[in-house]
């Protein structure tokens, strides 16, 4: 079969199956020969799409967005502090934290050497072609830029026992001050995390309907990439040898979970007592304690203590850590919302009233469903 209407079908396959043990409805729209991505106008989608916040620049950017966005974002920062953004570039721009850690660790031990020898050259001075400079800190983007927003300048020097010179990066001899500083520079340095761009819940208000369990959701919550494509495939394969083996628990289990990592992202929608509905997105592999939090951080009575129910009833514990896929919420699911029965008859018995369930500047953009 050819990978393009493999990866068609199997995207179809998966949405039925999710159908058919969710009691949700999802509409498939046929798509041309040779493209992957249903064609359909975006504002029909329950969501158009999944999008992030820069924690730098506040921007709302798409997933392809994200990575050359905070690259920028970061780079531009240099200008305004060298040090702060040469530690984001180490952090972030290097996949590899293992190697993060020996740079950041080689580094450190070139600081703590300084500030205990301040009046020794050799200390304030790195030999570029130094084993360990090259194997553990010259291939770490930003390390270079770290050094030299700590004052190291790069200069050509002659080498005993050798013709001509090399590089070396130079420090100038520090004062009491400036090497208290790069104490504090160095546990900037150690204590750096990279620069994550933060999911967009894109709360969205609608009223009562009865299209709450119906959810046409956008490609980015459900696109195979070529490597699950072949990993489905195998699976396809390997269907007849399951189904005919004597199935144990652990085998389940596995089975389990090789279908909740199929979602990277979960639209849950909250049926509250008024009828309304609360809608956001979610990582799939978050916390249930998340889900908590957003819908306690849009009620306009935040403190009133209640509880969520799965579409199959059972109570969603907010201390228990479960991720939202392991509750079989992903890739989309409603809810139900319920305030503690006790407090509510202590708000009564106290002449209490009822008011608004969700905040005034949520329900001021209330939709429709379709």
């Amino acid at each position: 079969m050819h990978p393009a209407k493999a990866l068609r079908e199997l995207e179809l396959q998966h949405w039925r199956e999710w159908s058919s043990t969710s009691g949700l409805t999802y509409t498939r729209h046929r798509m041309p020969s040779g493209t992957r991505v249903p064609v359909k106008d975006p504002s029909c989608f329950s969501v158009s799409g999944v999008y992030f916040i820069c924690p730098l620049t506040g921007k709302t950017l798409t997933k392809s967005e994200r990575e050359v966005h905070i690259k920028e974002a970061i780079l531009l920062r240099f200008s305004e502090n060298p040090v702060e953004a040469s530690v984001m570039m180490i952090h972030t721009f290097n996949k590899d934290r293992e190697k993060v850690k020996a740079a950041v660790d080689i580094i450190s031990k070139y600081i703590d050497n300084i500030c205990k020898n301040p009046t020794e050259e050799k200390y304030r001075k790195i030999k570029v072609s130094n084993k360990v400079f090259q194997e553990k800190v010259s291939g770490i983007e930003g390390s270079r830029e770290f050094l030299q927003a700590l004052g190291f300048e790069s200069a050509m020097l002659p080498v005993d026992g050798q013709e001509g010179t090399e590089e070396f990066l130079v420090l100038a001899e520090q004062e009491a001050e400036a090497l208290e500083q790069m104490k504090e520079r160095k546990e900037q340095l150690q204590n750096g995390e990279p620069v994550r761009a933060k999911l967009d819940r894109q709360p969205q208000v609608y009223r009562a309907s009865q299209h709450a369990t119906r959810f046409e959701l956008p490609p980015d919550f459900y696109n195979l990439t070529a490597e699950e494509l072949k990993r489905e495939q195998q699976m396809k394969s390997d269907i007849v040898e399951r189904n005919s083996m004597l199935r144990t628990k652990a085998m389940r289990e596995k089975d389990e979970q090789r279908e909740r990592r199929k979602y990277n992202y979960a639209l849950l929608r909250v049926r509250l007592p008024d009828g309304n509905i609360l809608q956001g997105t979610f990582l799939a592999w978050e916390r249930v304690a998340a889900l908590y939090q957003f819908v306690r951080d849009s009620l306009e009575n935040g403190w009133q203590p209640f509880e969520l129910l799965a579409p199959g009833g059972q109570k969603l514990k907010e201390d228990e850590d479960m991720a939202l896929n392991e509750c079989n919420l992903a890739p989309a699911a409603l809810l139900t919302f319920s305030w503690d029965a006790a407090v509510q008859a202590d708000i009564a018995a106290a002449g209490g009233q009822s008011s608004s369930v969700l905040k005034p500047e949520l329900l001021e953009n209330i939709k429709t469903l379709s």
